[in-house]
């Protein structure tokens, strides 16, 4: 019971976190405040109902067009919002079963009792949906404006590079009474070891850049991506990011191949060929992917190849 109900709320919180991120979508590439005015029809600019604002429901209701000038909202408002919602209640239903189970005990620590927590499955489970959040952002910024913002992607690296650093930080200083410089050494190693990684997985994207360039003479790819994948790199280790890097490219390929066989794709357009396909939202996509499924993916594909 306690898994279900956990669910259904978390699956209703991503729905409103998702009808939130909406607004940010509509309103960042304008400039526009996310705060005021109240939602309002873009077209008309009549303000909403509170009932015009149900996540999902109300775009269902309205058929997906505004009450009073029957202007298209578009598929992007519920594909958004469903998308938070069944990530976050996905993340949820695999966590509860463990944490919250009747035979659950919370462990007191004398001390750094947050921060302890930080090892636990729910905390690793708030990390996934605050990641899950940001990539389907960024999929959706970079799918509509080819724009993968440098004040959402760089304090992302930081946030999820705190995430990982910060407990192994506090283990440091809870064991300096033990071998200081032996817990100092490996702390920094792994600080080292883990920042270098971040680096290499944007470094990927320089040279894939810097390439494209000596051949075609002009930019292919940009820098945006190469912080994405950087972002992806701390959320998710280097595996995981080189992981979402493969999906990314191959949905990417698969979605050229269509556009390619499907003339009506390519129909009015003398430079189709020269057309951008948002790298971002590819990468992000595998990203989500990876960090749900990941680890089993590599295990696959190890034992496939006989490692």
């Amino acid at each position: 019971m306690i898994r279900i109900l956990g669910t259904i709320f978390a699956g209703l919180f991503g729905l409103a976190f998702g009808s939130f991120l909406n607004v940010c979508l509509s309103r960042w590439p304008a400039g526009e405040s996310i705060v005021r005015p109240r939602s309002h029809c873009r077209q008309c600019n009549r303000t909403l109902a509170w009932w015009e604002n149900v996540p999902l429901i109300s775009w269902l209701a309205l058929r997906g067009r505004c009450r009073t000038c029957r202007a298209w909202i578009g598929w992007r408002s519920p594909l958004v919002e469903l998308a938070v919602g069944s990530l976050w209640a996905y993340t949820a239903s695999r966590v509860l079963p463990t944490e919250m189970s009747p035979y659950f005990k919370f462990e007191y620590y004398p001390h750094y009792v947050i921060l302890y927590g930080l090892h636990s499955s729910i905390a690793i489970a708030l990390e996934s949906l605050l990641l899950y959040w940001l990539l389907v952002g960024l999929a959706v910024l970079d799918a509509e404006h080819l724009w993968l913002p440098d004040w959402i992607t760089l304090p992302a690296i930081v946030v999820g590079s705190l995430f990982v650093l910060m407990p192994d930080a506090w283990y440091f200083f809870d064991t300096l009474h033990i071998d200081e410089t032996r817990t100092a050494t490996k702390i920094a190693e792994f600080a080292a070891v883990y920042i270098l990684c971040i680096l290499a997985a944007a470094a990927l994207i320089l040279f894939i850049r810097w390439v494209y360039w000596l051949i075609c003479r002009r930019e292919g790819i940009g820098l945006g991506d190469a912080k994405l994948m950087a972002l992806l790199a701390a959320w998710l280790g280097l595996p995981g990011a080189l992981l979402s890097f493969v999906l990314g490219v191959v949905l990417g390929a698969l979605v050229a191949i269509v556009m390619l066989a499907v003339p009506s794709a390519r129909r009015g357009s003398e430079s189709w060929a020269l057309g951008k396909l948002p790298l971002g939202t590819f990468l992000c996509i595998g990203g989500i992917i990876s960090s749900l499924w990941g680890q089993q993916i590599l295990v696959a594909y190890l034992t496939w190849a006989g490692f």
